[in-house]
């Protein structure tokens, strides 16, 4: 029983102390963000068409939509064309930064707004790859990603230095940030925009809220308790949504695998052969032509996906294990984007993946990119130092639009 209780405490005191994971926070922000920001820059052309007043789902029939089934969109707060173009321009601006990690609690609130809003604009533009940007931009909002490899990092390690030299650090931006998104949030709630489910505006508000608090304590307090609350707070919140981010993976993997063994084209060893010979996704008709031309590759392409999706989920207690079918799967959807012309379906399921990358190679990543970095801005021969590794109990005394 003691042992027991000494493996529960060490649990809690884990799930409590730190933010896990902050590597693989940072890819999956970087990854989505990069997604969704590819996206809306190779469609900007298209972008009145897909989600705009000139698209055959037009404003009226997305109105008759939403409110039987109650999903959030700032598109439906008016129907004009220079709404619509500041609402795109918005989810750009907030990919973008949230790429970069700047204010990036800020930029997750503002990059979930923008891809609700576009998506569920018009419903039937997406595909699969679009509902799993659609749920990860929402669990992006529970998780401090921005502790590696962001800007938000870099400026906390600066105001920590010059804290240490005895220098006084004051944050304008924030506050500026954290006012012009309260005086928004009491617009649209007192004009009664929110026709929407109560969810994501409470979330809205939640985040608001929780970010004033956050400033407040620790500011106006002297006492460390509070903040260790808080803190403490923010640790459940990201480690829990980094399991549900988990647990979608493995739940998406395992259904397709397990749906795949009831379908006769897969249980024959021949269903990869079809998609490569429609025209819809075939942007290299030559290369699809040269692997459905061999019998083999089209069996072991079959019978290989079936295979590593159904065995994934299983794999986790076992690391080397798990890096080699995540591997396979991020080849996969590496060939997918290519051969069937899907990048961004690709690119969101790999970012999903990313999740589970070892920390130790994506230490070496960063490694490389530093050196890669240095050499770039400092000239042959010098490089940067490479990032120090995120602490477990970073300190939070300031308004909380950073990571």
């Amino acid at each position: 029983m003691n042992r027991f209780s000494l493996t529960v405490s060490a649990a809690i005191a884990r799930v409590t102390e730190s933010a896990l994971a902050p590597y693989q926070s940072a890819v999956v922000r970087i990854g989505f963000s990069a997604t969704w920001l590819l996206f809306l820059l190779r469609e900007f052309p298209h972008r009145q068409e897909l989600y705009g007043p000139d698209g055959p789902w037009d404003w009226e029939l997305a109105r008759q939509l939403i409110d039987t089934n109650g999903a959030f969109t700032a598109l439906m707060w008016s129907d004009g064309r220079g709404w619509f173009e500041a609402v795109y321009l918005l989810a750009l601006l907030s990919a973008a930064l949230l790429l970069l990690g700047w204010r990036t609690r800020a930029m997750s609130v503002l990059f979930m707004v923008g891809v609700l809003s576009l998506q569920n604009r018009s419903v039937f533009m997406g595909d699969g790859g679009d509902n799993v940007l659609h749920l990860m931009s929402i669990y992006l909002v529970f998780m401090r990603c921005g502790r590696v490899w962001s800007l938000d990092a870099r400026r906390e390690r600066r105001a920590h230095e010059a804290r240490a030299r005895g220098e006084r650090v004051t944050d304008r931006v924030g506050p500026a940030l954290w006012a012009v998104a309260g005086f928004v949030l009491v617009t649209v709630t007192v004009a009664g925009r929110f026709h929407s489910d109560w969810t994501i505006p409470a979330l809205l508000w939640a985040a608001w809220a929780v970010q004033g608090l956050w400033w407040a304590v620790g500011r106006r307090t002297k006492s460390a308790e509070p903040r260790i609350l808080l803190d403490v707070i923010g640790n459940i919140l990201h480690n829990g949504a980094l399991v549900v981010i988990m647990a979608e993976a493995c739940l998406i993997y395992a259904t397709a695998g397990w749906y795949k063994i009831q379908g006769s084209r897969w249980q024959d060893g021949t269903a990869a052969y079809y998609p490569l010979h429609l025209d819809y996704f075939s942007p290299w008709p030559g290369l699809a032509d040269l692997l459905a031309g061999s019998g083999t590759m089209v069996l072991l392409a079959t019978y290989g996906t079936v295979i590593v999706q159904v065995a994934f989920p299983f794999t986790l207690a076992n690391r080397r294990l798990k890096n080699v079918l995540l591997a396979l799967m991020m080849t996969e959807h590496a060939v997918i984007a290519v051969l069937l012309g899907l990048p961004f379906f690709s690119l969101a399921m790999i970012a999903t993946d990313a999740v589970f990358l070892p920390t130790t190679f994506l230490h070496r990543v960063g490694g490389w990119a530093s050196r890669a970095r240095g050499r770039l801005f400092s000239g042959v021969g010098r490089t940067a130092a490479p990032e120090p590794p995120a602490q477990e109990n970073p300190e939070h005394t300031h308004v909380g639009f950073t990571a």
